[in-house]
């Protein structure tokens, strides 16, 4: 790869492969070799489904040891609270309360009516973001996909803002906003209340920050039904762009609302010498979450395959910033985002 002597590579030419996607659909077929399939016979019984919904995560749920769950526990816990003539309401109530029990982001019980969810994973933190402090940094920007970016700092530090990984933006997006950052010293790519989406928009754009292909995490998959029937980890390798890369000082900004694909995404850039984290602790969310179904049709997508970080670490509870910044409240009050402007006098004295 040829760069210029302030780290910029324009090199223009066909799209990012990888491995990445293999190794995941691999994970997936194994996934399903396991027996967590469809459900053929169709029953509301409140105990038939109760059962299957309990051994499902039972034999598959990939974060038991890690959480320090007991599931045998749990099952004695809310199977006293079942009752035969219980409507569909009040047992999805409670197996929502039960699967609340595991504290996962990606556990959700899934109707027609309604989705069970685990929010207090950010809900309970500072949130170190202000929607109408942002608009002020990004009003007038341009507009690739779903990023948002602008030049701050009198043209000198470029600005991104990604808030939804479920957004893609197109290779020829990113050249294009490289080419608008080509004269500033610095960017920063900020993902606070990010909550996820695809995990290859995550490798599309760490991929453009990476001066040779390297190991980016690990990703296991569970092998039998015992709660630590796990696989080796696999390497999961990431390659550098063929499209323009960054070489140049980074800041990415994280608050508790950076979860699952966004945590992804922290964790890889977090291992690159030219990237600084800044902000709070990511929500986290690394098991690659899968979906199965109950006999009474309602779906439940929970956490199955744990993904780790380049140092085979977890990041399931999130990723410390390597600058700890929070949001002052006299800054909010002048119009001024705390994070941003740290990041901007960081990058201007690199």
């Amino acid at each position: 790869m040829k760069t210029d002597n302030k780290g910029f590579a324009p090199n223009i030419s066909s799209a990012f492969t990888g491995n990445r996607g293999f190794v995941i659909r691999t994970l997936i077929a194994l996934f399903l070799l396991t027996g967590c399939e469809k459900a053929d016979v169709y029953t509301s019984d409140p105990q038939t489904n109760f059962d299957a919904l309990w051994r499902i995560i039972d034999e598959h749920y990939c974060f038991f040891e890690y959480k320090d769950v007991d599931w045998n526990d749990v099952y004695g816990k809310y199977s006293v609270q079942l009752s035969d003539t219980m409507n569909k309401y009040a047992l999805f109530d409670m197996l929502g309360d039960m699967l609340g029990e595991l504290k996962d982001g990606h556990t959700n019980l899934i109707s027609s009516f309604d989705i069970s969810r685990y929010w207090e994973w950010y809900e309970n933190f500072p949130r170190n973001f202000n929607e109408d402090v942002h608009s002020k940094y990004i009003r007038g920007c341009r507009i690739a996909g779903g990023v948002e970016y602008q030049r701050l700092a009198d043209g000198k530090v470029g600005y991104m803002y990604y808030g939804s990984f479920s957004s893609s933006v197109s290779e020829a997006g990113l050249n294009e906003i490289f080419m608008y950052f080509k004269d500033c010293k610095g960017l920063i790519i900020d993902v606070r209340d990010n909550g996820g989406g695809s995990l290859s928009n995550s490798d599309r754009i760490a991929s453009r920050f990476l001066e040779k292909d390297m190991v980016v995490g690990y990703i296991m998959h569970k092998t039998g039904p015992g709660h630590n029937d796990f696989s080796a980890p696999y390497p999961i390798e990431l390659k550098v762009s063929e499209y323009t890369t960054w070489l140049r000082p980074v800041v990415v900004l994280t608050n508790r609302h950076s979860y699952s694909a966004t945590n992804d995404f922290v964790s890889k850039m977090h291992s690159l010498s030219q990237v600084t984290v800044m902000g709070d602790r990511t929500g986290g969310g690394s098991g690659l979450p899968f979906n199965s179904e109950l006999p009474n049709g309602w779906r439940i997508r929970f956490s199955a395959s744990p993904m780790l970080d380049a140092g085979r670490q977890s990041t399931e509870d999130g990723i410390d910033p390597d600058i700890n910044v929070k949001m002052l409240p006299e800054d909010i009050e002048n119009g001024k985002d705390t994070l941003i402007e740290t990041a901007i006098l960081f990058l201007l004295k690199k």
